[in-house]
């Protein structure tokens, strides 16, 4: 392998991520909920559609590099900010309750995408990946078993920043309201957070917003909807080689073995053996990367995709958007009187 030929686009990806970084730790940007990867894509478009251009026939192989075997390492190692421990304390309502919301979430967003907006298959398993597991990091998870376009991967990270960002501001108005109407504590409103917000970083804002008990139950939730990140890819990639016997066209899948590395990281984790300031560094490394391949995915996408894909993915992502409002209340208060 020819190192200098990925020096380029490596290091435009690592420089758009420490920019990316610092942008997001200013402290408006926190306060608004913006992460570092979802900042990163927003430049890597704004630089893709300018002078990217003129610079791809030098930086093409490392930024493909970046938005792909750096994007698995930075999933695998995702893994290591779970802990099976944590995940119990939301009991088995709140798992459950993510077990449901992700299933219906997805299913819903493919009936919907499929049959009544008749956007592209795998538009659609892109949408719903983000929207019912957990946000931009789910996205280009997904990605990496489908191998689709990165258009269709920025389109749906968009989708997700969107509707997530809507939902930081629009949860803490709605607690306020049921908490003068109805007994509900703290942590069981986490909880719905949690089960119901796309980014994490946007459950963390929605939940601190609201109270130290709820920021606490929200995460927790939300990190049992990343752990469920692995079955889905299994099962996703089950569903998709099944469904092309027959076609001519068939697709080559790829088995997502970050998605057991994933998993083995979150066991690891919750042995506690592991130094905390080692778990501190893989975590701050994990962030560096992931943001490193959003700045690439971003390189690589081109606004013409966006007039392209017209206006039925947004109102997918609203109509999905709407039911995790209405419908993740349903279910958790449905899960809570049953149980």
């Amino acid at each position: 392998m020819q190192v200098k030929k990925y020096i380029p686009g490596i290091s435009l990806s690592l420089l758009l991520a420490m920019i990316a970084s610092l942008i997001a730790n200013i402290s408006y940007i926190k306060h608004l909920g913006l992460s570092s990867i979802v900042i990163a894509i927003i430049l890597g478009l704004l630089i893709g559609n300018s002078v990217y251009p003129k610079l791809s026939h030098y930086c093409y192989v490392g930024v493909d590099f970046s938005k792909g075997k750096i994007l698995r390492l930075a999933i695998i190692l995702f893994g290591i900010k779970l802990t099976f421990q944590d995940i119990a304390l939301v009991g088995y309502q709140g798992i459950l309750i993510d077990i449901l919301m992700v299933v219906s979430t997805f299913l819903l967003t493919m009936w919907m995408g499929i049959k009544l907006f008749h956007l592209d298959q795998d538009s659609v398993i892109l949408i719903g990946s983000g929207c019912s597991i957990c946000g931009a990091a789910a996205v280009i998870a997904t990605e990496s078993t489908i191998n689709t376009n990165p258009e269709k991967v920025t389109i749906a990270v968009a989708i997700v920043v969107i509707f997530g960002t809507l939902a930081m501001f629009i949860y803490p108005f709605f607690y306020a309201y049921i908490a003068t109407h109805f007994a509900i504590s703290d942590s069981y409103f986490g909880i719905y957070i949690g089960s119901t917000i796309h980014e994490v970083a946007q459950v963390v804002a929605a939940g601190n917003a609201i109270s130290e008990p709820a920021v606490e139950t929200a995460v927790i939730s939300k990190m049992l909807r990343v752990l469920l990140l692995a079955p889905f890819l299994f099962v996703l990639s089950a569903y998709l080689i099944k469904n092309q016997q027959g076609n001519s066209q068939k697709r080559k899948l790829v088995i997502p073995w970050f998605a057991i590395g994933f998993l083995l990281m979150a066991c690891l984790n919750s042995l506690n053996i592991l130094p905390k300031q080692f778990v501190s560094i893989i975590i701050m490394l994990d962030n560096i990367l992931l943001t490193m391949a959003m700045a690439a995915l971003g390189l690589t996408s081109h606004y013409s995709a966006f007039q392209k894909a017209g206006i039925k993915p947004l109102l997918l992502g609203f109509f999905i958007f709407v039911w995790l409002i209405i419908g993740g209340a349903a279910i958790n208060v449905a899960v809570n009187a049953a149980l």
